[in-house]
Formats: C-alpha cells, sequence, structure tokens
C-alpha cells in the first residue's frame, strides 16, 4: 500500500532523527547470563538499531521516511547506512558520516519473553560547515520526549503543519512530570507505555491514564504489552480497545516503534481509531517473531502473508477474524517472496545473487 497523499502534500510523509546503532541481539536464552559463567545463546543477529527501528517500520509501510543521523565511518556505519539507504529506500540526504567517530553498538540478549540491553557510544562532535534545511516540511514527525529538554526542530515541524506523535523513556530523574515534557505541547499523539502513562498521570489504571493524557494532548494511546492497547481521542472524547495478537516472540527488540509506525501509518491514511490500533498491535505482534528491532518490521506482502494463513487456520474465532477485516482492500495481489533484508549472525558477508 502507498501512503495517502494530496498533491499539496510534502515530498516526505515522515521525518525522524536520532542515533543509529548497531543492533548485536542474541536469542534462545532461557534465563539471564550468570555472574562468571558462559552463556551460550541459540539465535544470534545484527542490524541497524536505535532510530533505525522506526524509520524502517515506516519505510516498509510504505511511508516515504527522511532520517537525520549520525553515522560512524567504521564497517558498522556503512553497513547501516547501506541497509537503511539501499535496503529500505530511506531518504539520507540530511545524514552525515562523521570521520573518525566509531558507530554506538547495543547487545541485546533475550529471553523470557523481555530484553536486557547493553549499549556503548559516545555523542557525535557537532558538523562542520552548511547543513541541509532540517526539518523538512513533512507530514508528521515521530519524537522520543525527554524530560527537561525540548528541541526546537520539534517546535519547528509543528509551525511548519507537520504533525507530531511522540513517545517517551523511562524518567530516570524519578519526577514523572508531565509539565517537564515541554515538547508534548506540540503533538498530536502521545503513545507512552501503561507504566509510563500511570506515572506521569498518577493514575491507578492505565485507562484512567489515557483519559488524563488526553486532556493535555489530542491523541492518548497507551499500550498494554499483552492485553493490547487503548486510546482516547481529546477532541471528541472517543475511545477504543484492542486485544493484543497471541505470537510465538522470539525477539521484543523494536516492538514499540512498529507499534507507533502502524498508528502513525493509519492516521495518516485517516483510519478509525480502532483500526489504527489493531493495525499497530499486529505489525508489533509480527515484528517480535524475527531477530532485531529494524530488520524484524513488517511490510505489506507480510501482512498480506499472515491474513492469507489465518483466513486457512482451523479454529479462529470468526469475531476475531472480522476486525482486521479493514485490511482486505489494501493487501497486495498476489503473494510474493518477502524481499527485503533479515537481521543476519555477522554484517561481513556479501549480498547473494
Amino acid at each position: 500500500m502507498g501512503p495517502v497523499r494530496g498533491p499539496a502534500d510534502p515530498d516526505y510523509d515522515v521525518f525522524l532523527t536520532g542515533t543509529v546503532f548497531l543492533d548485536i541481539v542474541f536469542t534462545g536464552l532461557d534465563s539471564a547470563p550468570v555472574r562468571g559463567t558462559e552463556t551460550w545463546a541459540r539465535g544470534m543477529g545484527s542490524s541497524p538499531g536505535g532510530v533505525a527501528n522506526m524509520a524502517t517500520a515506516l519505510a516498509r509501510l510504505g511511508l516515504h521516511t527522511s532520517l537525520a543521523a549520525a553515522f560512524g565511518d567504521d564497517h558498522y556505519g556503512e553497513y547501516c547506512w547501506d541497509a537503511l539507504e539501499q535496503g529500505e529506500g530511506i531518504d539520507l540526504s540530511r545524514s552525515r558520516t562523521v570521520p573518525g567517530w566509531h558507530s554506538p553498538v547495543t547487545v541485546s540478549m533475550a529471553y523470557e519473553g523481555e530484553r536486557t540491553m547493553v549499549s556503548h557510544g559516545h555523542a557525535a562532535p557537532l558538523p562542520d560547515g552548511p547543513r541541509p534545511a532540517c526539518p523538512p516540511r513533512a507530514r508528521a514527525a515521530v519524537a522520543s520526549l525527554t524530560p527537561g529538554r525540548s528541541e526546537e526542530w520539534v517546535a519547528q515541524a509543528a509551525r511548519q503543519g507537520t504533525r507530531i506523535f511522540a513517545d517517551v523513556g523511562w524518567d530516570d530523574t524519578g519526577r514523572w512530570d508531565l509539565a517537564a515534557l515541554g515538547d508534548l505541547e506540540h503533538c498530536e499523539a502521545f503513545l507512552p507505555n501503561a507504566e509510563e502513562a500511570m506515572r506521569y498521570t498518577r493514575s491507578s489504571c492505565p485507562r484512567a491514564a489515557a483519559h488524563a493524557l488526553a486532556e493535555k494532548v489530542p491523541l492518548a494511546v497507551v499500550t498494554l504489552g499483552a492485553e493490547g492497547a487503548y486510546a482516547v481521542d481529546g477532541r471528541t472524547g472517543e475511545s477504543a480497545s484492542v486485544p493484543a495478537i497471541e505470537v510465538a516472540a522470539l525477539d521484543p527488540t523494536g516492538a514499540g516503534d512498529v507499534f507507533v509506525a502502524g498508528f502513525l501509518t493509519g492516521t495518516l491514511a485517516g483510519w478509525p481509531l480502532a483500526d489504527r490500533l489493531a493495525f499497530a498491535g499486529l505489525t508489533a505482534a509480527l515484528s517480535v517473531q524475527e531477530f532485531g528491532g529494524s530488520l524484524s518490521a513488517p511490510g505489506w506482502v507480510e501482512i498480506a502473508a499472515w491474513w492469507n494463513l489465518v483466513q486457512g487456520a482451523e479454529g479462529q474465532d470468526p469475531a476475531a477474524l472480522r476486525r482486521y477485516a479493514f485490511l482486505v482492500p489494501l493487501l497486495p495481489v498476489p503473494l510474493r517472496p518477502w524481499p527485503l533484508r533479515r537481521a543476519v549472525p555477522t554484517i561481513g558477508f556479501g549480498r547473494s545473487a
């Protein structure tokens, strides 16, 4: 499916900026590593990570995506640049390679349905000379909010008419003060998880937290893990709840990014709130069945393959299937093999013919 774009719309559907990591993911661990011992993983994959998770998920859903990021001039940086620009068609004209700067790296260990990560990196030096206009005009942008810090590009993008979708990380200060999220005032949608939402609103349940957030931002979406997601439209008062899809999870890395990408896609397409939630949850569920945060993101071919599979599976709840019937007119036909990259154990191999 291509994006729904009008003749007066800007060239880019989505803009985002942030740090690109080289992710090395270990899976098949029965438990957390024990100090003083050696633990062998049954699976391993490498892929671009960090902001690349979101950029790839958006691009694979057909959105023309612009990413501004720094890349190291080492082999890791070369691999990440190539994977994003050549492999995914992401516009990197606002990105740069930094001589003498090494790529940030994250090692992720997946076990018991969760993950533990160890990262290393240094802030990229400021660029010399003129830079491309940033942010560009785009239909939407994705921001990661940080307590006590505002990003000028967010306000500038909002002034240009860009619709801002934002998530947030754990508040290490422990204050959990919504007023400290200065860029929230520019956002159309805010998508925290249940724990974050409850702490920021001092609420006792995620649904109450979503309603409280909807007083601050037009769209409040709270992810509920295995229970799905709940959303409130603060402009209309509409709310929607969609259960999660049960899958055998291999690696949860980047699932939250894929969820945001799916919800953003549905919003730009003008879908009803419940359909946006269902689609976001579906894309996230498909992503956790593959290695890596970015290269596990599904595209429309994989979504079509999933729909084809569940249609023929025994024991399916007809009501549950009807929840996703809105996708049928959008799915590619006929089905073809998925052509994009997957995470691989090492980045040194050449491409196959």
